[in-house]
């Protein structure tokens, strides 16, 4: 699909879900973290028109846009402070207030199975208790992380990442990693300027999705995809407390089951997706470039006890560390 075509199909998917229906009960505006012809935009997009179609008469899900509507990085403040009624978006994103989210980055499960084993209604308790936010389900899980070069990474003589001298793209999700682990220094910027900055020069690495890397048309500059994996998506929908609770059973119970419905067909689409993009990179020309076995273990394990780390230190702050534990259980439980 060429990239007119997934922007055409992004505006007509977006325009269908703005229609939404005039004379449902309930109104619930929204807004996105990325833009409408990126992949996690357009699994959101999907869902609201589910909920749409589910609830013809009862509930309409509004969508006011993405980042251009409101910024990415203010969007969870926003559903909190009640500007917006809900919002799609990284947990990563809101970290610093909400610190389990760190236990969702570095996962090793998926939306569904954090639906089974307990996680999910810890992760929907901490976000009442830390922000007044209902999380309503954790979309689009279990696509991994890597990093992305547009020259080809380095090693030193024990087979680790040098990245010295390389020009690292930070945010949230990676910085203690990146920083803490690696040694980078980085210029923190969101992904919208990502394009441009990799067009200009400014940034030589990031990290990102498994998926997603052509949307963007970062792949018009990033040439190498460093293995192993790391960290997982973590983008959920957080709806603000007070709207969640003056909405009627009925609209509840829509949400609810057309969540946990989305979070099952998300990860088999999505998983799909990621086989058909890994093929067409290679066929563009991208290389994957895997770190030794040995070296490989301590950068994805370095990863995730970075994250660890910084949410056991933030929990302590706020009074909870003992629960850290917990939670580093419940979205990696032992093998």
């Amino acid at each position: 699909m060429t990239r007119l075509l997934r922007l055409t199909v992004a505006a007509a998917l977006a325009a269908a879900v703005l229609a939404a229906p005039a004379r449902a009960q309930d109104r619930i505006t929204a807004v996105h973290a990325f833009p409408a012809n990126w992949v996690y935009s357009k699994s959101f997009l999907q869902f609201v028109k589910k909920v749409n179609d589910a609830g013809k008469g009862v509930v309409a899900i509004q969508v006011r846009g993405g980042p251009e509507a409101i910024g990415m990085f203010e969007q969870p403040n926003a559903v909190r402070d009640g500007i917006v009624d809900m919002v799609y978006t990284p947990c990563a994103f809101y970290a610093g207030s909400v610190p389990e989210c760190d236990a969702v980055s570095a996962s090793t499960i998926d939306g569904p199975t954090a639906r089974r084993n307990g996680a999910y209604d810890a992760i929907k308790e901490a976000h009442i208790r830390r922000m007044n936010l209902y999380y309503l389900g954790w979309f689009d899980s279990g696509i991994r992380f890597n990093l992305w070069s547009t020259k080809e990474p380095r090693f030193d003589a024990q087979g680790n990442l040098d990245i010295k001298g390389v020009k690292v793209r930070g945010n949230p999700i990676y910085n203690a990693f990146f920083t803490n682990v690696l040694g980078a220094s980085v210029l923190n910027m969101p992904s919208t300027e990502m394009y441009t900055a990799l067009e200009r020069g400014t940034i030589d690495m990031t990290g990102w999705t498994q998926i997603g890397i052509m949307d963007a048309s970062w792949d018009k500059f990033l040439r190498y995809r460093l293995e192993p994996s790391f960290f997982s998506t973590d983008l959920g929908i957080v709806v603000n407390v007070r709207k969640w609770n003056a909405l009627s059973d009925k609209t509840r119970e829509i949400l609810n089951r057309v969540a946990i419905e989305h979070e099952v067909s998300s990860v088999k689409e999505l998983q799909a997706l990621r086989v058909k993009e890994f093929a067409e990179l290679e066929r563009r020309g991208l290389k994957a470039v895997a770190l030794k076995p040995d070296a490989g273990r301590r950068f994805a394990e370095g990863a995730r006890e970075a994250s660890y780390q910084r949410m056991k230190e933030r929990m302590e702050k706020a009074g909870g560390r003992q629960e850290a534990e917990r939670f580093i259980k419940l979205f990696a439980p032992a093998s």
